[in-house]
């Protein structure tokens, strides 16, 4: 964070020499397999046209290197906005089998793009980047659930061959034994296997197999399955007394060329009521979403490389914008795609580059390829995305950290599946908060922490009193931040009322930042409170007793 946007650091003015540019082109080629199928699956379950996936990964590879100094991070469409890009296409009139009706909801979501995308790089300038700190972690968690949820209850019926009749999350969840019993078997039997060899592949050891990856297996073994039914000619077949279609329907749908494929936007009702409120769900969603997943990246870094996230902020809005101009959905630093590029040797964001390139030349070259690929095998991806972010271990892992916290990721996912993603973070916070009041601590000192600096023995000691609790933790990271480099910092807890996980998580964070440069940050005073379970990062509130006998004294 210290670092402005105008710095020019070394980071940011790198190029690549003989010893790493072979890694990023092997890396950037690996991640190009990788993105490709999903990106085509992202954007068919947000509503757009699948190519629209390819053209935010090749602006977000070929546009943001330039701009963020995050090394290892891959930009593009994510699982994770599938929610808010299908949401907002919907409020705009996309209904299915209107090409009309489709094109219009399309172009308006473009717009709302690229306004978010402005308002990420107004944002990035005002460097409030810290945002994703205000959010508590275990209602992100229960966000990122809660898209994993509705995921599956969209991707499923695709999977299987049939169109559902509902809209909302929870119904189209009870319409999945429908679908079962009325699935069109030819494409359930590609869907299925898709998502088997996906389910599958982790548990492979043979080390040459695992370097093929999963996505690219499945589009491959997809496309052969469907060249096999026949699915480029319409036509019947029947199964157990039952008479089923095969078209290409069932097919990804993609232009004839690259240019054709460009879209510009429909700016006519982004200053409505409904526009406004998509620009601000894709803005504040969208950063946190991206922020998060580049500080995760960070910690895998190898080289212990640290972004600026304002100035990757400031990338990803710019990128945005273009994207948006050009048809695209909203891109943010997206995880699964920065891991393997990661895993696949890459050295810096030049990587990011040559993915971004390798997408381009494919689209231009050989767009009739994409349309081979049938809509089960990237339904069958999502499905498992899905899967991962609401995996029974997520709940398991809460579950660990203490009722109060499983009560709050529960909250989260309902109300996000009743409502919509800003409500129910809203529901969580507010759950949080409210857990907060029932300990005890009042409600100033959830706003206002009192923070007392002292030197002691050669020392900084910040005091933390009344609370450390998530809507405190800037306050309280802003005192810490205040001091040399070559200082010991100690925090003491003891006199904090409550310490949530929020922060004891994010101070562990830091803790590991610092160690990582040289400082040192000693967390003291929590063994005066009793904890919610035994894990370590769990809520931790002080001992009554001692606390009515301090008060005595």
């Amino acid at each position: 964070m210290s670092t402005s946007l105008d710095d020019q650091t070394s980071a940011s003015t790198e190029t690549t020499n003989g010893s790493t540019w072979k890694a990023n082109l092997l890396a950037g080629f690996l991640v190009f397999l990788i993105a490709l199928p999903l990106c085509l699956a992202i954007a068919n379950a947000s509503c757009f046209p699948p190519v629209a996936g390819v053209i935010t990964a090749i602006i977000g590879g070929l546009l943001t290197p330039w701009i963020s100094n995050s090394q290892l991070t891959i930009k593009g469409p994510a699982a994770g906005l599938i929610v808010i890009v299908a949401g907002c296409a919907l409020s705009f009139g996309w209904v299915p089998d209107d090409p009309a009706a489709q094109m219009h909801a399309y172009r308006c979501t473009l717009a709302v793009t690229v306004a978010a995308g402005l308002l990420q790089v107004a944002f990035a300038l005002l460097r409030t980047g810290v945002v994703s700190e205000m959010f508590p972690t275990t209602v992100v968690h229960g966000m990122l659930a809660a898209i994993g949820i509705i995921i599956i209850s969209k991707q499923s019926h695709i999977l299987l061959g049939t169109t559902p009749t509902l809209k909302e999350p929870l119904e189209l969840l009870a319409e999945i034994p429908h679908s079962l019993l009325n699935m069109n078997p030819a494409i359930a039997v590609i869907g299925v296997s898709c998502l088997a060899v996906l389910v599958a592949w982790p548990f492979v050891k043979n080390a040459k197999l695992k370097r093929v990856p999963a996505p690219l297996l499945v589009v491959c073994l997809s496309i052969g399955m469907a060249g096999y039914l026949g699915l480029e000619s319409a036509h019947q077949y029947s199964w157990i007394g039952s008479s089923y279609d095969l078209s290409e329907k069932f097919l990804v749908s993609v232009p004839k060329s690259f240019l054709s494929a460009i879209t510009f936007p429909d700016f006519s009702e982004l200053l409505t009521a409904n526009g406004l409120v998509w620009v601000m769900m894709f803005c504040l969603i969208g950063s946190l979403e991206s922020i998060l997943s580049a500080k995760a990246i960070d910690l895998l870094d190898p080289a212990k490389r640290h972004t600026n996230f304002d100035r990757d902020l400031m990338a990803v809005g710019v990128a945005n914008v273009a994207a948006g101009c050009l048809g695209g959905l909203p891109m943010i630093s997206e995880i699964v795609r920065s891991r393997a590029n990661i895993d696949n040797g890459a050295k810096d964001r030049f990587a990011n580059l040559f993915h971004g390139l390798f997408l381009l030349l494919f689209l231009a070259l050989a767009p009739g390829l994409l349309h081979r690929i049938p809509l089960a095998a990237l339904a069958a991806m999502l499905v498992y995305t899905g899967f991962r972010l609401a995996s029974p271990k997520e709940f398991l892992h809460m579950y660990k950290l203490g009722l109060d916290q499983l009560v709050v990721f529960v909250g989260t996912v309902v109300a996000v599946l009743a409502t919509d993603l800003l409500v129910g973070i809203l529901v969580g916070a507010c759950l949080e908060i409210g857990e907060h009041l029932l300990r005890g601590i009042s409600w100033k000192a959830l706003w206002r922490p009192l923070l007392q600096v002292t030197q002691q023995d050669g020392q900084s000691v910040v005091s933390s009193y009344d609370s450390a609790v998530f809507t405190t933790w800037l306050r309280l990271k802003k005192c810490l931040s205040q001091f040399d480099h070559s200082e010991r910092v100690v925090l003491d807890l003891s006199k904090a009322a409550i310490v949530d996980h929020t922060v004891l998580s994010k101070l562990e964070d830091l803790r590991r930042d610092w160690s990582d440069s040289g400082r040192h940050l000693h967390v003291t005073g929590l063994d005066q409170h009793q904890s919610t379970s035994p894990h370590p990062l769990s809520c931790r509130s002080r001992v009554i007793i001692a606390a009515v006998t301090e008060s005595a004294l």
